[in-house]
Parts: structure tokens; sequence; C-alpha cells
């Protein structure tokens, strides 16, 4: 029997002996809704001040999703099998009156990153990652096709015809195999991150059932698809977590996306304690324009905006490297096909923006234009 295995029957034990913190009830989302703004964040101490519930409610989304770290539960943990301070910090966010308050006004997704999966930098060697899991699927008291498979990827479609927006929350923890440090002299500490590309053919950031799931899901009808990973997509300049660590991974994901069924596309990330708006034009996505939009953190910056954004220079970042408390809004302009990328910070301001426009699934091969000096084309 294998060790996960033998885990496993302690686990359900356990289960039966406890009771794990559940969020505060909360409102859902109509599957007929047009989608007009959705937020997002990420980072979010449940010991740090919670009045980001209020900025973010002030900014009226229709769905706010939580996409890592959505609390810090490996804080203090020392190595217990029954993950005693990561069902402690859920507990203590349950417990938050202003979560609560949010939960009644406004519908949630949610995905987890490395601090609410169990530990820094975590994948699928974390012993204890079905217990996590199952500590994560009763607190967001996710749906049952979830629960029926290992990791908490999933995806929502919401809309009329002509206006469905496609979530696709991916898992980049569950399945993720071990990342490869960078080699340096003895003593040299790494300014931009620890971590090396890992080229090997057996790397693996969704795992197999995870890019099979994905490739089905990108066959479904959609206007605008939305793919949400903790970690940051298209960057290289860092060596701290991203896809860039496995670049074989990557290219697979572009091209999965660049075969999609239509519709237009974004991608969103956080982790980085500091956000921005990026774009490229990866050869995989053959001349396709893409654009992300990281936004990070809810209550845990680490400097500020001018020193990240002179130590970390990025081609493809096309705005400031936002490092005060942020969360990202996305405002669809239906009749234009046009989303505005907004990193806004706790008092509402915006802190960095782009109009960006994609064509519609019907004229895909026609020329984009441009309607403004800030829109530029997404296809």
């Amino acid at each position: 029997m294998a060790a996960e295995d033998v885990l496993d029957a302690y686990f359900r034990q356990l289960e039966r002996r406890i009771d794990l913190p559940r969020a505060p009830a909360g409102v859902s989302l109509a599957s007929g809704t047009t989608l007009t703004r959705i937020a997002f964040g990420s980072c979010a101490s449940e010991i740090r001040d919670q009045s980001f519930w209020t900025s973010i409610a002030a900014a009226r989304p229709q769905l706010f999703m939580m996409i890592g770290d959505n609390v810090y539960g490996d804080t203090n943990w020392r190595g217990d099998a029954e993950l005693g301070t990561l069902r402690a910090s859920y507990a203590r966010l349950a417990a938050e009156p202003r979560f609560a308050a949010f939960r009644a006004q406004v519908p949630m997704l949610a995905t987890w990153d490395d601090h609410d999966f169990g530990f820094n930098d975590g994948g699928r060697d974390f012993a204890f990652r079905r217990w996590s899991q199952t500590i994560y699927q009763t607190f967001w008291d996710v749906p049952a096709e979830v629960r029926a498979r290992d990791g908490v990827y999933e995806s929502r479609i919401v809309g009329p015809a002509g206006r469905r927006v496609q979530i696709i929350l991916l898992d980049t923890r569950f399945f993720r195999s071990a990342l490869r440090r960078a080699e340096l002299p003895p003593g040299q500490r790494p300014p931009l991150g620890p971590y090396a590309p890992e080229t090997s053919a057996d790397a693996t950031m969704l795992g197999e059932a995870q890019w099979a799931w994905l490739e089905e899901e990108l066959r479904r009808p959609a206007d605008l698809r939305i793919v949400v990973s903790s970690i940051q997509v298209l960057t290289e300049a860092h060596n701290f977590e991203s896809w860039a660590t496995m670049p074989r991974e990557r290219e697979r994901l572009l091209a999965l996306l660049a075969a999609r069924s239509g519709g237009g596309l974004l991608l969103l990330s956080g982790d980085r304690h500091a956000g921005g708006i990026y774009r490229d034009t990866p050869a995989a996505m053959n001349g396709e324009t893409v654009w992300e939009l990281t936004s990070s953190s809810l209550n845990m910056p680490f400097t500020d905006t001018a020193t990240n954004t002179a130590r970390e220079p990025d081609p493809r970042r096309v705005s400031a490297f936002i490092s005060e408390e942020n969360f990202g809004v996305l405002e669809i302009d239906w009749p234009r096909r046009q989303v505005t990328l907004n990193l806004r910070g706790l008092a509402g301001e915006v802190r960095a923006g782009q109009t960006v426009t994609w064509t519609p699934p019907s004229r895909r091969g026609a020329q984009a234009t441009f309607s403004m000096p800030s829109t530029v084309s997404l296809r």
C-alpha cells in the first residue's frame, strides 16, 4: 500500500472526528447573467487587516475570484499531518465579519496557491495534499464534480449566447512536479528567485488528467474565455515560481489556448505580492497577442511600486509593477467587444489600466482595428 493510501484512511477517520471550517453562506451567480464587471485578487493574510473586502464591494463586481494564497495556512506549521495551522487559518477567515458581509453580497469562485495548499512553493510532493484538498473543498463548498476528482480545478460558463464568459480556474499545485533549483556559487543569493527552467519531458504543471480536462473545456462554445492561473504565465523576467520554470509545459498551454474553439482570451494570475499588465505574442499562439493581468496582494505588500518596477524590468509588462495593496477588475463592453483591465488600490483608485479589443469568433480571420490610442487587439 502506498504511503498516500495509508494517509487517506487516517484522514477519513480524522474527518469524522472534527468539524472542518466553512465559509459563511454566499450568494450564487445565475448562469444566465451577462457579466460586465468581474473582480479578483490574491495573497490575503487572515491575520492582517481585512478592510479590502469593503473596498472590493464598493467596486460593485458581479463576481469575485480568490485566485490563491487566500489564507496563509502554512505560517508556523510544524509538520503535523492534521494541518492544524491551515484549519485554524480558514476558521479565522470564516469568523471575519467583513468577509461574511461580502459573501452575502457578491458571488465568489476560488482556486488555491501554495500557502493555502500546504507550504511555500509546494507541489505534488506534499504528503498531505489530499487532506488539504478536503479542507479546501469543505471551506469553499465546491461543486460535486470537483469533489469527484483530484485537484481543485473547475470551469464555469456564464451568460447568454453571444455574451458567454467561460471562466477556467486551473490548479497549479496538486499535480505539479518538483521545481529545479538554480545552481549558484556557495553563499550567493539569487536576486530574482531561486529556480531554473526544468526542461525534462516528465515535468508537469497540471498533470495529464487536468490537461485532458482543459482541452475538452476549450472546445466548449464561449465568446470570452478567462483562464486563471495562480502563478504568472507570460513573464520570463524573474526566477520565482511561474510557468517559465517549466517552458515545455508553458508551450503546451499556449498551444492549447491557440487551438480553442473561438472567443477572446484573457489570462489572470497572482502570487507575486505585486501586480501588472502583461502582453506577449508567443510563437505557440500563431501570432495572436495575449494579455495577462496579475493582481497581488490584497493585504500582503512587500515593497513599493518604484522599487519593484526598477528591480524587475520586463519587456512583456506594459505597466508599472504595482506593489501596494491592489485588486483586479475586468470591465466588459459587449457591443464594442472590449475589456478594460484595471488594477485598483484599496481606495478604489485605478493604479494601472488597459483597454483591449477582441475579434468575435465569426471574424477570427479579420484584421483587428484600433478604436482608441489605449486600445489593442485581443483575439
